[in-house]
């Protein structure tokens, strides 16, 4: 081993187990002790690197050359399993990876679709992979006419016939540039030699009023708390455009806007959240360094005030089918901050659905949900033990395969949740009846070990058997919680790339962009234009909030390009 890492060896337990045995006789043959021999030096190997501070479950399996499942559709993971092929076909039927950090499909409940016999056997046809000129929306468009020709006139070449329009032939530019770029205006100053008057040349009105743009904050707000920028890379990356940005004056801007304009629109989107419909919450932790140091005294006073900090994404969808993405940073579990957002939902509203995982923090303590637990941990539990128990769990994923395909077709054929709530009835009811039975037979029949991690996974089931299969009974019912958790990932990157907020004002701050960003992007808005416009309309913002939303912002901008800002509430009222 030479102080190194240990050559790996593919061996079983069983293998190793009768190694150990026949040591006691002392009948190991060359090959025996080399397996032996390379055992003994991982477990040294694996006890040194334990002892290092930078050690991680990640490096080590890195490190061990294991294999992570990244995907858990059902062909990877059934792949090879129990010696038989996993159904072909099958990525389109099973629900993907939802764990933190992983993504899955738009609708969170698996990319499932149904499809014929014939259209399985179809291959896609291979495409070029460039984008098209339609894929560049934020693309700026300029018309080229032609520099001699205009419809209508005769040909040059046979002079008889006459030119008309064709479709025109669209040319891509792409061009690099600076994320905050700076324009230095010298406005020209002249000077009375006799009487000393200063004459000064009249500023253009690009030049504004102010040293940062509003497209400053935008820009800053997106690369942080979009992309996971920290601000100190983005100083160094502005730098070498000779553009000084320091990350304090970064952060002034950001927080400007924040606790300013956005910090209204952040409250009309809590404001609507409360009457949606269907209510997705989870949380991940996060650190706050002020907070951090509140845990010290907490801890040396021996009070039993909880430590614990945690980013909470709450994901709301309304009967126009708008969904709205709200964040929450601090001491608080995504059941309280759930209940904190109900407390603003019209007391004549029924209560909502409420999708959410297992545990018991999710749910809000004084304000009732109609409860639905999420169908893909339950599945997660089996994907994890399919190497231990290959029969039982393919049985299981590939029963759950059919009701996510189901579910991919109700969403193909723009079902109503009446007819969404029928077909499930219809098509998915008895074979989640039959497993079930299935479950139940293997734990009262003493089929399987109860303690054992196939028992627990079937014991996790059936305790939450009525609310996995909510949407078999309730109509708009989601099957997992998949959406909340892709949401998540956004405060996810930022603790992977910032590591923590410094304060509780700046968690703040941190929530009201990535609710306003990732809003934005589930209404196929543009973020960045969305913030900007904001900032630019302040006034109208404050009057109409609801007028201001990333559904229906553009409309709003455009009405205004028309009749021009009312400055005046009472006309407006009267209007």
């Amino acid at each position: 081993m030479k102080g190194g890492r240990p050559e790996l060896l593919e061996v079983s337990p069983a293998k190793l187990e009768g190694i150990v045995e026949r040591s006691r006789t002392g009948a190991l043959d060359e090959k025996d002790h080399g397996i032996l021999k390379a055992s003994v030096e991982t477990f040294i190997w694996l006890m040194s690197e334990l002892e290092k501070k930078e050690a991680t479950l990640a490096y080590l399996r890195k490190q061990m050359s294991i294999d992570t499942k990244k995907t858990e559709k059902m062909s990877e993971v059934l792949k090879g399993v129990d010696g038989t092929e996993s159904p072909q076909g099958d990525d389109e039927e099973s629900p993907g990876h939802a764990e933190e950090g992983q993504g899955d499909d738009e609708e969170g409940q698996g990319d499932a679709e149904e499809k014929s016999g014939e259209e399985k056997d179809k291959k896609k046809p291979k495409g070029h992979g460039r984008n098209g000129a339609d894929a560049y929306e934020g693309a700026e468009r300029k018309k080229v006419p032609h520099e001699s020709l205009k419809p209508g006139d005769s040909c040059p070449l046979c002079e008889k016939g006459k030119v008309y329009r064709k479709k025109p032939l669209r040319l891509v530019r792409l061009r690099g540039q600076e994320p905050i770029a700076a324009t230095i205006y010298e406005v020209e100053r002249l000077r009375c030699n006799l009487c000393g008057e200063v004459f000064r040349a009249r500023a253009p009105t690009e030049a504004g009023e102010k040293k940062y743009d509003e497209t400053a904050a935008s820009m800053i707000g997106l690369l942080k708390y979009g992309s996971g920028m920290p601000l100190y890379r983005l100083q160094r990356l502005e730098r070498n455009f000779g553009i000084p940005l320091p990350p304090s004056t970064q952060w002034d801007i950001l927080a400007a806007a924040a606790t300013g304009i956005l910090g209204v629109a952040y409250k009309e989107l809590i404001r609507q959240g409360a009457q949606g419909d269907i209510f997705y919450n989870d949380d991940t932790s996060m650190k706050i360094l002020a907070l951090l140091k509140e845990n010290e005294q907490i801890e040396a006073a021996g009070s039993k005030e909880r430590t614990g900090m945690f980013t909470s994404s709450i994901i709301v969808s309304t009967s126009e089918g708008r969904r709205i993405a709200l964040f929450f940073t601090g001491r608080e579990h995504a059941g309280e901050n759930l209940e904190r957002v109900l407390k603003k939902r019209a007391s004549e509203l029924d209560p909502p659905l409420q999708m959410c995982d297992g545990l018991s923090r999710n749910i809000p303590k004084e304000l009732a949900t109609l409860l639905a637990n999420c169908l893909t941990h339950g599945r997660r539990k089996f994907v994890e033990i399919v190497d231990n128990f290959p029969q039982e769990c393919r049985y299981v994923i590939e029963t759950l395969a059919e009701v996510y395909s189901n579910d991919a077709t109700t969403r193909k054929q723009e079902m109503s949740a009446q007819e969404r709530l029928r077909f499930h009835q219809a098509h998915s009811a008895e074979p989640m009846a039959e497993l079930k039975r299935w479950m139940t037979e293997q734990i009262e029949e003493k089929k399987i070990e109860p303690n054992s991690s196939l028992g627990a996974a079937i014991s996790y089931m059936l305790k939450r058997w009525d609310k996995l299969t909510l949407f078999l009974r309730v109509p708009g019912a989601p099957l997992d919680n998949n959406i909340c958790e892709r949401a998540l990932k956004k405060a996810i990157l930022h603790r992977k790339n910032a590591l923590f907020y410094k304060t509780e004002n700046g968690a703040r701050v941190g929530d009201i962009y990535m609710s306003l960003i990732y809003t934005a992007e589930l209404s196929g808005a543009n973020p960045f234009d969305y913030l900007t416009e904001l900032q630019k309309h302040t006034e109208e913002l404050r009057r109409n909030p609801h007028e201001w939303m990333p559904w229906n912002y553009e409309a709003t901008v455009a009405a205004l390009a028309e009749t021009g800002p009312v400055d005046d509430p009472a006309a407006m009222a009267s209007s």
